[in-house]
C-alpha cells in the first residue's frame, strides 16, 4: 500500500491541485454545458470532445463548434484526433487560436471508424510514428500538450511503461491512461497496475493520471492511495451525474459519503443542463444531445419509466420542461441514497 503525500500537480505551469480529478473528453457528452456543471461540481480540469483534425482543416461545422470554450471552465484542454502529420500540425494551429490552456492527443479512442484511419488507439500499433507525432506537435505550439491513451492494442502489445517514457521525452507535459487495451474496448475491468507501473518508472517527471472505472469516492481512494497516481480522468460517472466529483472530494478530505443531491437539486440541474445546451446548440439539437443524461440525473426513482419517456421521445423542449416540473411535484420527497 503506498502512502499518499499532498503534492500540488502541474500540467505544464498550470497548477491543477492535490490529486485532480479531470473530466475525461466523450464523445456528444463533454460539450460546455456539462462542462460547467461539472465545473461547479469539483472538476479540476475539464475537455472538450474529441475533434476531427481533419474536420478541423476543412472547417466542418461540427468540429469548429466544439472548440467553443468559456472562462469558467478554466484550465480547459481542446482534444484532437488524427494520423496524418499536416492536418494534425494545422489542426494544432486552429485549436491554439481558440485560447484553451492544454491542447490534447486522442491516442486511445477504440471505435473502428477512428481505428481504421490508423487514429485514436489505432497508432497504438505504430509506436514510432505515435511518438513522431507528438513530438511535432509539442514543437509546433507553446501550449501545453498532454496525451490520452490506453494499455496497448491488445494483451500481447503493452507497452505502455516505454511509450510513456518516450512521450514525455519529446515534451508532452501530462498523460492519461486507459487500464483496458484497445481489444477490450469497453469489456471487463479496467487494469491500473501497469498504469502504476508508468507512475513508478524513476525516469518518469510529468503527471500521470488513471482514466477506467472510477465509478465510486472508494475507487479513487485507491487509484490515489494503492496505484499512487498523480489525479483521476473521471469519464462514464459523471455522465448525468456532475456531483460525482464533489462526492469524490468530500470522501478525499472525511472519509465518509456525502448526501446525494436532493430531487430539487437534481431537476434544477437537469433543467439549468438542457437551458444551456439549447442556447448553445439550438433548440432541436440542445433537447436531442441532453437525452443521455436523464437517466442518470433520476436514477433510483421506482416507477419512473413514463416520466423518462417523456424527457426523452420529446422535441420540445416545452414538454421536457413539463416533465421536470411532474417529476418535482410527484417525487419532491425521494429520498436518494
Amino acid at each position: 500500500m503506498l502512502i499518499f503525500a499532498a503534492a500540488m500537480v502541474k500540467i505544464g505551469d498550470i497548477d491543477v491541485g492535490e490529486f485532480p480529478l479531470l473530466l475525461a473528453p466523450m464523445e456528444d457528452v463533454s460539450d460546455p454545458p456539462f462542462r460547467a456543471l461539472c465545473k461547479e461540481q469539483g472538476a479540476d480540469v475539464v475537455y472538450t470532445e474529441f475533434i476531427s483534425s481533419e474536420g478541423l482543416i476543412r472547417d466542418a461545422a461540427k468540429s469548429v463548434m466544439k472548440l467553443d470554450i468559456y472562462e469558467k471552465e478554466r484550465p480547459v484542454g481542446i482534444q484532437i484526433f488524427g494520423a496524418v502529420l499536416e492536418s494534425m500540425l494545422r489542426s494544432v494551429e486552429i485549436v491554439e487560436a481558440s485560447g484553451p490552456d492544454i491542447i490534447d492527443i486522442n491516442f486511445g479512442c477504440p471505435v473502428k471508424k477512428v481505428v481504421s484511419k490508423g487514429a485514436g488507439a489505432g497508432i497504438l500499433k505504430d509506436i514510432d510514428l505515435m511518438v513522431s507525432l507528438t513530438e511535432a506537435m509539442v514543437k509546433h505550439t507553446k501550449l501545453p500538450v498532454t496525451v490520452k491513451t490506453r494499455l496497448g492494442w491488445d494483451h500481447d502489445s503493452i507497452k505502455i511503461v516505454e511509450v510513456a517514457e518516450r512521450l514525455q521525452d519529446v515534451g508532452i507535459k501530462a498523460i492519461s491512461i486507459h487500464g483496458r487495451t484497445r481489444a477490450q474496448m469497453y469489456k471487463g475491468e479496467a487494469n491500473w497496475a501497469p498504469i502504476s507501473e508508468v507512475k513508478n518508472n524513476p525516469r518518469m517527471h510529468i503527471p500521470v493520471f488513471g482514466n477506467g472505472d472510477v465509478n465510486s469516492p472508494e475507487k479513487a481512494v485507491e487509484m490515489r492511495d494503492k496505484f499512487g497516481l498523480d489525479g483521476a480522468m473521471i469519464g462514464r460517472a459523471s455522465i448525468g451525474y456532475p456531483w460525482f466529483f464533489k462526492e469524490v472530494k468530500h470522501y478525499f478530505k472525511t472519509g465518509e459519503r456525502c448526501a446525494p443531491p436532493t430531487m430539487a437539486e437534481r431537476v434544477e440541474a437537469a433543467r439549468r443542463h438542457l437551458r444551456m445546451a439549447i442556447d448553445w446548440k439550438g433548440e432541436k439539437l440542445g433537447v436531442f444531445e441532453t437525452r443521455r443524461h436523464y437517466t442518470n440525473y433520476f436514477k433510483g426513482i421506482p416507477n419512473f419509466k413514463e416520466y423518462r419517456m417523456k424527457m426523452v421521445t420529446s422535441d420540445d423542449s416545452a414538454d421536457v420542461y413539463a416533465a421536470f416540473d411532474e417529476v418535482l411535484e410527484k417525487f419532491g420527497d425521494h429520498q436518494f441514497v
